[in-house]
Formats: structure tokens, sequence, C-alpha cells
């Protein structure tokens, strides 16, 4: 029951994650906003995410499970509220920031009550459970919000899911009992600062790299992502220095989690930047509506959905190292495929490739995390999650802005270069479509180092079993 009513909030957060993306058009027509305006309520959620889940770890730590859990939900829903009843774009962009608050919490809480109630032989079954969340509530919300932009007002996405929110909270209010221990840390504010202006930096550096004409030149790109790399350069030794910090990167010690760590970055980064670069496919070059566009995700959420829980077993019996060459295999061929779709490509096609696409997905992300996770001693689950999760998110901001900066720029020269005779709206698509060719090729690329390291991938043993073994072996 706990797990559940845990899972139950943390569905609703990560589902609210990609309900605006089709949404956003309508936005700017309703506010009479430009484009780079609009970004923000994606730009500005992603921010406040990868600022917040850093400090996780300490929240982990120094307050109760019922209260956190309740204190975020708290902060979801109102954020959601403020939203659903936006006068103007700064009242929602200021509802999207608390909902991001809240969400941020959520999943490293839900990850470390999973670790530490949970035997090992058993955490494949509960984390694939949690993949339903993670990866089917962002593959049905494009088709969600599709649905739903194409009969109503866009503020129905935020009055939907206020109730639902609020019965978590009552179920929560009434059930939720404390499972973690609760420790007295001490918090560091310069790490607090450093972990600030580096995570900041860097998403809002390559979020900003879309907007205006300069992209990647810009100033308001360079300078965020300078201050970023420098801040976590800093951030990193300080951490390695004080007794008590922020993020304990002796996480990083352990060799099958921070392969696992790399393999999760590059295939969130090949998952956000799949969702982005399709429907804007999808609808600027053949022509498909929003709603056309949404359901072509619709079976691949649903087989990662069914699928979730499958390789949870699965990674019980057999570890994550065949689910890892399996999934990435998958990831890779459907990457290559997207790369040479053509304006005669079937609609049918698209969607096949995109079902394959996120059957791999679901193959790897929760055993590989479960794998990186079991190999850590179990004080060091808190920002064992939170590292994770940061990573991740800031993965998902830097492949998408990487890739359709790329898409963008070939795109752009091809409309430059060409000799071909064809009307402006044809040469337009073939131009996309050379762009997307270049943005998939570089991910097929990076899912490709993937595969290769998840070959030395080894089935994790758990510290305390490791030291029970240890025992026996001296009696």
């Amino acid at each position: 029951m706990l797990v559940m009513i845990m899972i139950l909030g943390v569905f609703v957060a990560i589902l609210n994650e990609t309900l605006l993306n089709v949404a956003l058009s309508k936005i700017m027509d309703d506010f009479e906003i430009a484009p780079s305006t609009a970004q923000w309520l994606t730009t500005g959620y992603l921010l406040v995410i990868g600022v917040l889940i850093p400090v996780t770890a300490y929240l982990i730590q120094r307050f109760t499970t019922r209260s956190l859990f309740l204190g975020a939900m708290g902060l979801f829903t109102v954020g959601t509220f403020v939203a659903a009843i936006a006068p103007g774009i700064e009242v929602l962009l200021i509802g999207r920031l608390l909902q991001a608050a809240g969400t941020g919490l959520l999943f490293p809480l839900l990850t470390n009550v999973v670790f530490s109630i949970v035997p090992i032989e058993k955490r494949g079954s509960a984390m694939g459970t949690i993949g339903i969340v993670i990866t089917f509530a962002p593959a049905i919300g494009p088709t969600l919000s599709g649905i739903i932009v194409e009969h109503f007002s866009w503020r129905v996405l935020f009055y939907g899911v206020l109730p639902i929110a609020l019965i978590v909270i009552i179920f929560a209010y009434v059930k939720l009992k404390n499972v973690t221990e609760t420790t007295n840390p001490k918090i560091d504010p310069i790490s607090l600062l450093l972990s600030t202006l580096g995570f900041g930096g860097i998403v809002y550096g390559f979020s900003s790299s879309g907007e205006g004409n300069e992209g990647w030149s810009s100033n308001e790109v360079l300078i965020p992502i300078a201050i970023g790399v420098v801040s976590l350069v800093l951030f990193t030794w300080r951490q390695l220095k004080i007794s008590q910090p922020l993020l304990d990167l002796r996480t990083f010690k352990y060799n099958i989690f921070r392969m696992s760590t790399l393999i999760m970055m590059i295939v969130m980064m090949a998952m956000f930047s799949a969702m982005m670069l399709l429907p804007i496919f999808l609808q600027n070059a053949l022509g498909y509506s929003p709603l056309e566009a949404g359901l072509i995700m619709l079976p691949g959420g649903i087989v990662m959905g069914i699928m979730s829980p499958i390789t949870g077993r699965l990674f019980d019996k057999f570890g994550a190292k065949w689910l890892a060459l399996i999934g990435l295999g998958l990831i890779a061929n459907t990457l290559w495929q997207f790369a040479y779709i053509t304006m005669s490509t079937q609609y049918s096609t698209i969607m096949i490739f995109n079902t394959l696409l996120m059957l791999g997905i679901s193959m790897v992300m929760m055993p590989i995390m479960t794998n990186a996770l079991n190999e850590l001693p179990p004080p060091l689950y808190p920002h064992g999650t939170a590292i994770i999760s940061t990573l991740q998110q800031v993965a998902g901001a830097v492949g998408t802005a990487l890739l359709v900066s790329i898409m963008t720029n070939r795109s752009a020269s091809f409309m430059e270069n060409t000799l071909l005779k064809e009307d402006e709206a044809t040469i337009q698509v073939l131009a996309m479509i050379a762009g997307m060719k270049s943005a998939f090729l570089l991910a097929f690329g990076l899912v490709a180092i993937a595969w290769i390291v998840s070959f030395f991938i080894k089935r994790s043993v758990s510290q305390e079993d490791g030291l029970e073994i240890k025992k026996v072996a001296k009696n």
C-alpha cells in the first residue's frame, strides 16, 4: 500500500512533464507570446528539477517519508491549481515551477523507499512496477494532451490532474507511514550554491541554444554553460573534501554504478530527443495533426507499461547484462531507421519503429538503474538515487538541445546549398529530413557506445550480502 500510494503520486507528476508539449502552440495563441517565451514553460521546469534533485539526498535523510511525500505532493498540487487559473504567462510559469519542485522530490524519495524495504532478490520486480511510471507516463503524455487540446482548452490538462493529486494527498495523509531512518545531517551552503550554479547553468545554457539567431555562439548559451562547468568542478572538489557532502561522490568508486550511470544518461538523451523530434517532424514535415502525432506514440507507451514489470522479473532471474544488450540493440536499430525516414514513409511504419524504440528503453532503464543501486551500501542509497536522477535530467536537457540544434543547423545548411529545383514547401520538408538524419545518426552513435559499455556490466552483489559472505568464509 505504501509503495502504491507513492507510485500513483509519481505517475501523476511525471505524466505532467510531457502533457504540455503538444499544447504549447495553443498557449502561445492564447497569451500572444513568442516561441522563445513559451519555451520557458519547459526550460524552467527542467531547470528547477535539475537544481532541486541534488538536494534530495539531504532532504531524505533529514525528514520523514510521510512529511517529505506530503510536502512534495502539496507543492505539485498548488502548482497545478495556479497553472490552471493562470491569467497570463507569468502566473502559468510560477505554477509550472511549483509543479517541478514537487516532481523533483518524488521519484528519488520513492526509489529510496523501495531500496530500504524491499530485499535485493525482489528489487527487480519492485523497480519494474515503478518503471511503468517512469516510462509509461511520459509516453502517453503527448497522446493524452493531443486528444484534450484538440477538443478542449489547454487548461483542462491541469484541471484534470488536480483531483487525482488531491486524492493522493488524502490517501497519503491517512495511510502513509515512515519507513526510512532520519538523521540530522548538516547542509553545506557553499555546496548548495555550487550545485545550483552548476546543474542550473548547464541546463539553462543548453536549453537556450534554440533561442535567437546566434545559436551556440550566443552569450546566453556560452556564459551559463561556462559558469555551470566551473561550478561543477568546484562542487566535485568540495564534495570530496568535506565530511558531510551534499552528494556523496564515493558512489563513483563502484564500477558497475559508474558504467550504469553512463548508459542511463545516453538512453535518456535518446528517449527525450526522439519524443521531441518525432512530433515536430510529423507535424511540420508530414502534415499530421497534433492528435495524430500524439497517437503515434501511444503503442510504444502501452508496450513500455506492459514490459516494465516483465523486465523487472527477468532482471531478478538473469541480471541486467543481457537485457541491456538486447534493449540497446533495439534502440540503436530504431534510431538508425529513423535516420532514413522519407516523405513516403508510412504512418504505421513510424509507429512500429517508435514502439520498438520504447520496447528497447523498457528493457534497459529500470534493470540498469536497479543493478547500479544494488552495488551501493545502504547509507549511499539516497546519494545514489539523487546522482542518477540529477544526471538523467541533465542528460535529457542537454541531449534534446544538442540534437534539436543539429537538426536545425543541418536543415538550414541544406536550404542554403541545395541545387534541387523543387517548390519551396518540398525543399523545406527535404531540409527537415536531412536535419533529422544528422540528429538521429548522432543519437545512434551514442547508443552504440552504451551498447559496447554494457558488455562489461556484471550482476551487482549488495554490500550487505558481500559482508555476510566474507564473515561466513572466515568462520
